[in-house]
């Protein structure tokens, strides 16, 4: 079954794995109180979700898969998770990932157009390179799962599906901070893109030697107040100028 689909997902809009209370029979049903169910009744029909009610469930049901689906991904890889895995964590049925996402592939995707949703949220381009670069390292630090998902695809996920980002936006984006001198004119716009994604990624890629040169854990606040600090200050040595502007000094 697809996305597209119109049927109901399977086992209801928000499936869990067991309700609370499944199974037990209450006190007013061992007392045979009138209005109990008594042994071999039909049980009572639960009322179907209706309306905004449903799309409230079907939100919850998405918002759950795609949370553990980014957990599963960033600890297995694309080939090592599996939505079983992946249901279970979320607490659904395992059919609602084709039911929403039409397979563990467009699940994969749906996690790469959040984040690109996520990142116009924190890092619009009006923003000054130095700050831009500190706050995509202060997100991953936030949260590297997203971060690792890039790492697996480039070391070990071959098979993981890819949306293509187009990095032409990303260059022309350099192209005008050149033009007005915030990169310095001889700069390769590729070469600071790299430069700058590899800065960010290093804590989290190499978080032993991050912690080895540093002499503290590169989660704790200590290491993302000093290490922000110096990508600041690094950053704004590529607009050539050797004082370092926009340092904070």
């Amino acid at each position: 079954m697809t996305a597209t689909s119109k049927k109901e997902p399977p086992g209801g809009v928000e499936t869990r794995w067991a309700e609370p209370g499944a199974g037990k029979v209450g006190a007013a049903e061992r007392r045979g109180e009138p209005g109990a169910s008594q042994p071999g009744a039909a049980p009572r029909a639960r009322r179907a979700p209706t309306g905004p009610e449903r799309r409230r469930d079907a939100d919850r049901s998405r918002r759950a898969l795609l949370d553990a689906a980014l957990e599963e991904f960033s600890l297995r890889g694309f080939a090592g998770a599996r939505v079983a895995d992946i249901a279970r964590r979320a607490g659904v049925n395992k059919q609602l990932i084709n039911y929403y996402f039409g397979s563990k592939e467009g699940l994969y995707l749906a996690l790469q157009r959040a984040w690109l949703d996520r990142e116009e949220s924190f890092a619009p381009p009006e923003v000054p390179l130095p700050d831009l670069v500190v706050r995509y390292l202060l997100d991953a630090l936030a949260d590297p799962r997203s971060l690792r998902l890039l790492l697996w695809r480039g070391l070990a996920d071959d098979s993981a599906p890819d949306s293509r980002p187009d990095r032409r936006t990303d260059l022309d984006r350099v192209g005008r901070r050149q033009a007005a001198s915030e990169v310095a004119a001889d700069l390769d716009p590729a070469a600071v893109l790299l430069a700058g994604m590899g800065m960010v990624a290093a804590p989290i890629a190499m978080p032993q030697v991050a912690r080895e040169l540093f002499g503290v854990d590169p989660s704790s606040a200590e290491f993302a107040e000093r290490y922000a600090e110096q990508l600041r200050r690094i950053t704004s040595y590529l607009s050539g100028d050797p004082r370092g502007r926009g340092a904070g000094d």
